[in-house]
């Protein structure tokens, strides 16, 4: 493997282990994606609420804002009188729901009117299927209720070992006779954003297992709890997605001889009472809506524990897995030196279907975060990207350096474009003319100028040689002291390599001439020989990793070096048979006779070329 290539295998190996590393410590501790990967969900959330339906036999009594200004001659102002609420449970309980909840705390007794609370407390009374809700207060714990003795009034199930001393800060229904209290807790469950995605069911202080609201009604109705301390909501509609009765209609078609409503609308319900009135504060953040009043959560909850749908959380497992997965798919085509472009669309359509796939999978009631394994895959991307994009420049202004030492520009820049490179042009069999130019006189002219005219005058020359070389479309191969070598037909294919040799040829030879003249008296000994053969030959780059050549070798090039030495005395510019064929409808030959050669059994015939047809 070339040193650059390996360069950048390892560039990318270590870009790999080092997302690896990263992919680790995120899942492990950092999180630093969930903000997004929430955001996303709740996106999605959004869009499932909206196409289905909560459960119709949830139904919310609502005190809303109408209902606080309707009860105002009535009731007073909040909190009402507790034979208000029990006078609205007389005539629902006459209706036979499943069960009724409160989402309103009774935390304390009511001293200024106790009679109303011994009315709602009789109500209660005769009612079996009346929920409330408990608060945990922050604080040091060990403070709080003996949970043992509340476990005498309150069905708490516990663990066999449960701490007999264990005790918890509770808010209970205090306004509420204990043999009534079948309750659960309601503590508002939030993220570390301050969302809503997830509704506690059980909380466990040392073996006691405190339930929560929904969890205790769904048990009592017979319903499976899952055992798992929380769920993740499967929101259904929009912000007021189940259906509202005001509280203050209800209550007054009670009142009435002759009620309006259907006198079995909440039969068979379950019946939530609580508050949407924003003056009430019971206002929370959620996935749906950042205003969804508190009720509305503990219904979802109920719905989705009532039907058993709510969204079951792919492993911890699943984001990182994915994340490396992803590196690794990258990592191989990285590897094969695909193009990135090639990889990026690749990715950008994995990505596509993923994020399809994850909304699908809310649809199916399971949550998927798919977000931070395609931040991973993209920011892994990216770098080995720019990697790769300083390999091929790097690579690029290399060539270019090579290239330009023996090649036109203009080929330099198309070769480039066409992405080849020292490795691509090495060690191929090519068809190409090989063309060999030696100074003759040199010597001479040596003795009658000093050496730094000298290595001027042969800089000049072979500057003026090479430009033809290469406006003739040549490949520069070497200067071999005062001698050029130079060939057509590689690096790039060129049918008419043979004529563009002999073109470049003539033009040599009067550019000698001009040359020449401008030496005056001191050039009448300076001359060339050129020779040229057409054949097959290995093109490559040829040399150590730190000096490359591109030249040609094979007989063909050893020919066209004796032929280069058959000139003198015969004509400036000699070419082989196999050359003078392959040019033949664009020059005339003048044959010269056949030449022994060095390692050739047979003689070589050899043409002088004329000047060029005229079409």
């Amino acid at each position: 493997m070339p040193a650059a290539s390996a360069t950048s295998f390892n560039r990318i190996h270590l870009l790999a282990l080092a997302a690896a590393l990263f992919i680790a410590i995120n899942s492990l501790w950092l999180n630093a994606f969930s903000t997004l990967d929430n955001r996303l969900s709740d996106f999605f959330a959004r869009r499932v609420a909206l196409q289905l339906s909560p459960d119709p036999d949830i139904v919310l009594v609502d005190i809303d804002e109408a209902s606080l200004a309707a009860m105002q001659n009535t009731a007073g102002s909040w909190p009402w009188p507790r034979a208000v609420h029990g006078e609205l449970l007389q005539g629902i309980a006459r209706q036979k729901p499943r069960a009724i909840v409160f989402d309103i705390l009774f935390s304390e007794p009511d001293r200024y009117r106790p009679e109303s609370d011994q009315f709602f407390n009789e109500v209660l009374h005769d009612l079996r299927n009346v929920y409330f809700p408990m608060l945990q207060l922050e604080g040091k714990q060990s403070g709080g209720v003996p949970l043992p003795e509340l476990a005498r009034v309150v069905d708490i199930p516990h663990a066999p070992g449960a701490d007999p001393d264990a005790r918890a800060i509770l808010l209970p229904p205090q306004a509420v006779a204990t043999e009534s209290w079948r309750t659960g807790l309601v503590n508002f469950m939030e993220d570390a954003d301050g969302i809503a995605r997830r509704y506690e069911l059980h909380r466990n202080l040392s073996g006691w297992q405190l339930e929560s609201l929904p969890a205790r009604v769904m048990r009592d109705l017979g319903y499976p709890v899952p055992q798992q301390p929380d769920i993740k909501l499967h929101w259904r509609g929009g912000a007021h997605a189940f259906k509202h009765i005001s509280y203050s209609d209800l209550y007054a078609d009670q009142s009435r001889q002759k009620p309006l409503r259907d006198a079995h609308e909440l039969s068979g319900k379950i019946v939530v009472i609580g508050s949407t009135a924003t003056g009430l504060h019971d206002i929370r953040a959620t996935p749906v809506s950042s205003l969804y009043p508190g009720m509305e959560i503990l219904a979802t909850a109920l719905d989705n524990l009532k039907n058993q749908r709510h969204l079951r959380a792919a492993p911890a497992y699943f984001a990182p897995l994915g994340a490396l997965l992803l590196i690794v798919m990258q990592l191989l085509l990285f590897q094969r030196r695909v193009d990135v472009f090639k990889i990026g669309g690749a990715l950008l359509l994995l990505s596509a279907v993923l994020l399809a796939a994850q909304y699908f999978a809310m649809t199916q009631l399971y949550s998927a975060a798919l977000l931070t394994p395609l931040l991973f895959g993209w920011g892994f991307y990216f770098a080995a990207a720019i990697s790769e994009y300083l390999r091929e420049k790097k690579s690029r202004e290399q060539t270019i350096r090579m290239f330009n030492r023996f090649l036109d520009p203009r080929v330099v820049d198309s070769l480039v474009a066409q992405g080849e490179t020292p490795q691509s042009l090495s060690g191929r069999a090519r068809e190409i003319t090989v063309l060999f130019s030696d100074i003759r006189g040199f010597t001479t002219l040596s003795e009658k100028r000093s050496p730094e005219e000298i290595v001027s005058l042969l800089n000049r020359y072979f500057s003026l040689q090479v430009e033809i070389i290469f406006r003739h479309g040549g490949t520069l191969d070497k200067f071999i002291g005062d001698a050029i070598m130079a060939f057509w037909g590689a690096p790039q294919d060129d049918p008419q390599h043979a004529a563009h040799a002999v073109a470049a040829a003539l033009e040599m030879e009067q550019c000698l001439l001009r040359f020449k003249n401008e030496l005056g008296n001191d050039g009448k000994d300076f001359d060339v020989g050129i020779g040229i053969h057409s054949g097959k030959a290995v093109v490559g780059f040829i040399g150590s990793d730190a000096r490359l050549d591109y030249t040609a070798i094979g007989d063909t090039v050893n020919l066209s070096s004796r032929i280069e030495g058959l000139t003198k005395g015969v004509a400036r510019i000699l070419v082989s048979g196999e050359t003078a064929a392959l040019c033949q409808n664009t020059f005339d030959f003048i044959p010269t006779g056949s030449y022994k050669v060095k390692g050739r059994l047979q003689e070589v015939e050899l043409f002088a070329p004329a000047k060029a047809r005229i079409p």
